[in-house]
């Protein structure tokens, strides 16, 4: 995935740079430790951390169409087919529509689906929350602090992805 040259303004803050790091950083972490809870048989009913996230996406957009799917995750339209097809076989996702043209079928999560769901938040706040109680209350103190603001942050991303372009838009423009 290309990424959009950012304005002059924004490559100069060196706040971007290290914000970046930090995130990139702390999804590696929880991927690792995600992964490392599954070699035990805590990562919900043997699944991918891909397979898991797909879940939430759906969970989050009920009736979403794989393709619609493959655009939310950014990942290729095959991937999420190959993801798709595997968790419908284990009945975690339905097909609804789509009997004359498949481009019209949209998925919803069945109730094992919502439950696995369930069951892959609770992996994820048990591995923050073990993480959090090793921190001192200062940091815990900071990272309360900066909740809203890495809330806002997450809705601008997230309103830069859904761009058609995939450029932030020009104020003024």
């Amino acid at each position: 995935m290309a990424v959009a040259e950012a304005p002059a303004a924004a490559r100069a803050d060196p706040l971007g740079l290290e914000i970046a790091d930090v995130v990139s950083q702390l999804r590696r972490a929880m991927r690792r430790a995600a992964r490392a809870a599954g070699r035990d048989g805590t990562l919900p009913g043997g699944l991918s951390v891909a397979q898991l996230e797909l879940l939430s996406c759906l969970a989050d957009n009920p009736g979403a169409r794989p393709g619609q799917l493959a655009r939310l995750l950014r990942l290729a339209p095959s991937s999420v087919a190959t993801l798709v097809y595997g968790l419908r076989r284990a009945g975690l996702v339905s097909r609804t529509g789509g009997q004359l043209d498949r481009r019209t079928a949209s998925l919803l999560l069945t109730p094992e689906g919502t439950a696995m769901v369930g069951r892959w938040q609770q992996v994820n706040e048990h591995i923050l929350q073990a993480a959090i109680t090793s921190l001192g209350p200062a940091s815990r103190g900071a990272l309360a602090a900066a909740l809203p603001g890495l809330r806002e942050l997450t809705g601008a991303v997230d309103a830069l992805a859904d761009e058609p372009s995939g450029e932030p838009e020009t104020p003024g423009a």
